[in-house]
Parts: C-alpha cells; structure tokens; sequence
C-alpha cells in the first residue's frame, strides 16, 4: 500500500459491515436463538505516514444495534421477538448510559495477511487490552478489509441476558466480524 508520507483514511457503515454472532447457553440452549446483531454506525479511521498505518480507531454507536437473524430455536425469530430481543441487548450493554464502543490501536504490525492491531477496547464503560487481526486483501481498484475477533462480554461487566432462572441464556463469548472495502482512489 503505497500512501502519501501523511494521510488519514475514514471508512463508516456504509462501506461495510459490522457484526455480532452470539451462541445459546444453559440447559435450555437447543430452545435459544444465536444471534446476528449488526451495529448500523460506526467510524474507523487510521492514519498513515510514510505508507504505512500508524494509528487506528473505532467509534460505534450502541445505539445502532439491529438484529439481523436468529438461528436454531423452537421457532423462527418473528419480527416481534427481533424487537425484544434488541431491547433487551441494548439493556444489557446499558446503552443510555454507555453509548459508544471504542478500540484504539497503539501498535499496529504488518503480518502475512494484513495487520495485527494492539490496543484498548473500551465497552460498558470498561477498558480492556484487545488484538484484532486485520485481513486486507488487494481487489485491484481496492482493499478488502476483515477481521473477526472473541469478545468476552463479562470481561467488560455486561452481564448476557438470560431467562427461566438462567437455564436459557446469551452465552458469554461473542464473535465480532467486520467487512469493508475501501476504493484505493478514495480522498479520505
């Protein structure tokens, strides 16, 4: 990647996605749904100097949580449920309260596939070391960019949700995957 000595990249919603996979714990887990939650805003920006990426950033909003689909359960998630379920994640999270999750990366290297980004994840008001691997993929007029990264929610002191007394409950671990591409003719 070949950058001016200094330069900034923004990338936000609309150039990709941003993604949470939750499972199903408890003795009643076959009854649950795993989720896929999209978080709808989000800005990341990375600055570069001498072609190379320096310092990296994510801001989402918590309070653009949708829920996408839910897999596995007695029954289909209705529309209804898509609600409630939302709900009760963003009372989870305590979104009125804490409403962005923040990474910053203080060191970022260069591997086989893309960068390996170190730094603090900050969610629920909590600030935790955090690695995200970051695949970039040269498209020719473009950079694919992926990673998917563990995020234990009780590390962070969200407590995931849970019902019947705890025998149904989000399980603890989630999976975060983000996809986006960045048009290497981009001015930002």
């Amino acid at each position: 990647m070949t950058r001016a000595d200094r330069e900034q990249w923004s990338l936000e919603g609309s150039d990709g996605e941003l993604l949470i996979h939750t499972g199903v714990a408890g003795p009643a887990a076959a009854m649950g749904h795993r989720l896929t939650l999209a978080m709808r805003r989000w800005r990341a920006t990375t600055q570069w100097h001498s072609g190379e990426p320096v310092d990296a950033r994510l801001a989402v909003d918590v309070g653009s949580l949708e829920v996408v689909r839910g897999e596995g359960g007695v029954t289909p998630l209705s529309g209804p449920e898509k609600v409630i379920v939302r709900r009760n994640a963003l009372g989870s999270l305590d979104a009125r309260k804490y409403t962005r999750i923040l990474f910053s990366a203080n060191t970022i290297e260069k591997t086989d596939g893309g960068y390996r980004l170190t730094g603090a994840l900050t969610i629920h008001g909590k600030t935790r070391p955090q690695v995200v691997d970051l695949g970039v993929d040269d498209q020719g007029d473009s950079w694919e960019l992926s990673s998917e990264t563990a995020i234990r929610q009780s590390d962070f002191g969200v407590k995931p949700y849970s019902q019947m007394l705890g025998a149904l409950k989000v399980a603890d671990d989630v999976t975060v995957s983000f996809a986006a591409t960045r048009a290497k003719d981009a001015t930002n």
